[in-house]
């Protein structure tokens, strides 16, 4: 006879497998003489014994199997039913289980599936102020801080060249037809190659291909350098003229190569990069990391713009663009060994499979890009990169940030740089005034917290939206009302958009949270380079129109147009918040407001 007692109260216990078969374990006098035993919290007891042909009367067998917590194992002998004492002074333990903190209960007896869900109730959980802190901190805080300053490097080059280039072409022309060609060309190779690109690295190692795609951007550049420079040491007729040389040719191509690994490299650290290095789990310092890289990036615009802008207000065009060679030539090994760097504090998580081996081959992505075959494969990823992103939960987010591309006239870039030049408006002008929206979009990235404090994630994005659409609206009915011959309503007009970056960069900033929200990470350069190459087809449509309307008494015309691409921008975006899905809603279960 076999006797366990239990002391413990609120001891859960899951018994299985209690069996008799003949002649098996008994638990022996010296096992049984005073030994104590502590279980550590959630470990599984088992109990098996030896066979013995000494006793006439034993278990044949006993198989125990228990969850217990915090208890203390006493074993004890007691003499078995019907035994000679005497002959054989053989005794059957006792087995008494004790609990130093629980109190004396009924023992329960639980099925399997209650154990797993009586389990999972006890298991410890954080405390809210302990969830928020772990929301809060980055996954790999060394490794983000490098790859901060590899965007720093690269982004003040990219900045500096963004504005270099449609300047030093306007010097030569008074039109706006090379700079329009040469962006045009440019979007219709993002809108072919993007989603290749996209495939491409979504398949390849992360290292490798954005140090190889660092050092095509910047061969591109400099190549772009030489051919401005050489256009500028020959003199043309008329800009249609301009068109027909082989410089223009060659720097057509640069510059579209140079753009389309700028956005690849871009879409990588934005949705790839940034939230491995953040962390997946971990909203708030994905957002925190989203915000410093705006910052950077819109620091890196005003510094390079006003740089170029006051060296081009004080020297020659051929001086300031083998500066900027040089300043290109200087950055790639710096940026080449922060990326590295940032491999090597994040514990190599760069080095992670984007998806399982098995997967990554047989998915509905196809298979990987065949070099033999590379127009068929680059048409399957067209397709395949066209597919996903029409059947993203987020689309109407996307596809109000591809409206905002055609906006290619009221906002810093090429198509106002060289209208304000041809305007007679000083370089250091113009460089303060792109340096201006910069700082605005940085003030948004603060202002951006705030409002997403305030009304949610997706209510602050219509807000940036509606803020942007207003201004934008005052702007166009002050150019409408008169030419800008004074400069007063020039800077005025100037003045109004900059404010309106404010808006456009809170929703910028939201955007990508956003996006990053709705999409998942083994698409994220898919996708991505599909919706940039989408917003290309977008601007390259504004571009055409820019091609044919080429004259800089049509700028009005043009501005009307963009404001036009901000409104419909706004309607779609707060026509989806209005009336979201079920799929959306359990997206953003964790906004408040929606």
């Amino acid at each position: 006879m076999a006797i366990f007692a239990v002391t413990n109260s609120q001891l859960s216990f899951n018994l299985f497998n209690f069996s008799v078969s003949r002649r098996e374990a008994f638990i022996s006098r010296q096992a049984a003489s005073g030994i104590r035993h502590r279980f550590s919290s959630s470990r599984w007891l088992s109990l098996n014994s030896p066979p013995t042909n000494t006793h006439s009367r034993s278990f044949d067998s006993f198989k125990l199997r228990c969850s217990i917590t915090n208890t203390d194992v006493h074993f004890n002998q007691v003499a078995t039913e019907d035994e000679d004492l005497s002959a054989t002074d053989s005794t059957t333990p006792i087995l008494q289980l004790k609990s130093d903190v629980l109190e004396t209960e009924s023992l329960n007896i639980l099925t399997g599936d209650t154990y797993v869900d009586n389990l999972l109730t006890t298991l410890p959980v954080l405390s809210e102020e302990e969830q928020e802190a772990l929301a809060a901190t980055p996954a790999h805080p060394e490794g983000l801080y490098a790859f901060y300053a590899s965007c720093l490097a690269g982004n003040l080059v990219e900045q500096l060249w963004n504005f270099a280039w449609p300047s030093a072409i306007a010097l030569l022309h008074p039109s706006l037809l090379p700079v329009a060609v040469m962006g045009f060309f440019t979007k219709l190779v993002i809108i072919i190659g993007g989603p290749l690109v996209g495939k491409l690295m979504d398949h390849s190692p992360r290292v490798p291909s954005y140090i190889f795609l660092n050092a095509v951007q910047a061969s591109a550049q400099l190549l772009s350098v030489a051919m401005i420079i050489h256009a500028h040491s020959v003199s043309s007729a008329s800009a249609s003229s301009s068109l027909l040389h082989p410089w223009f040719a060659v720097l057509v191509i640069a510059g579209a190569i140079e753009k389309l690994s700028g956005v690849a490299l871009g879409v990588a650290m934005e949705r790839d990069w940034v939230v491995l290095l953040a962390g997946t789990n971990r909203p708030t310092a994905l957002a925190q990391a989203n915000a410093v890289l705006n910052r950077i990036d819109l620091l890196c615009e005003i510094a390079g713009t006003s740089l170029f802008g006051i060296l081009l207000s004080r020297y020659d065009p051929v001086t300031c663009l083998k500066f900027a060679a040089g300043l290109m030539m200087s950055s790639l090994p710096v940026m080449i060994g922060l990326t590295w760097l940032t491999n090597k504090l994040s514990a190599g998580v760069l080095d992670r499979a984007k998806c399982s081996q098995s997967c990554c081959r047989t998915s509905a992505e196809g298979p990987l890009p065949d070099a033999d075959n590379l127009v068929d494969t680059g048409l399957k990823a067209i397709k395949l990169g066209w597919r996903e992103y029409i059947q993203q939960p987020v689309l109407p987010a996307s596809l109000a940030y591809v409206l905002l591309y055609f906006n290619v006239v009221l906002t810093p870039g090429s198509l106002l740089t060289t209208f304000l030049t041809q305007r007679g408006l000083n370089p250091s002008i113009i460089g303060g005034f792109s340096g201006l929206c910069a700082f605005m979009g940085v003030a948004a990235t603060f202002i951006s917290a705030t409002l997403v404090r305030r009304f949610g994630i997706l209510k602050a994005g219509a807000v940036g939206l509606i803020f942007q659409a207003s201004l934008l609206t005052i702007a166009v009915a002050i150019y409408q009302s008169g030419p800008l011959a004074q400069r007063s309503p020039l800077l005025f007009f100037l003045c109004l958009i900059v404010l309106s970056r404010l808006g456009h960069m809170s929703y910028d900033i939201v955007g990508a949270q956003i996006l990053q929200t709705g999409i998942p990470s083994s698409k994220a350069n898919l996708i991505g380079t599909t919706e940039i190459s989408v917003a290309s087809l977008a601007e390259s449509l504004m571009l055409g129109i820019a091609i044919i309307a080429n004259d800089v008494s049509h700028f009005g015309f043009l501005a009307l147009l963009s404001l036009l691409s901000v409104v419909g921008a706004s309607w779609i975006f707060c026509r989806w918040l209005l009336n979201p899905t079920e799929e959306q809603r359990s997206l953003f279960s964790f906004d408040p407001q929606f």
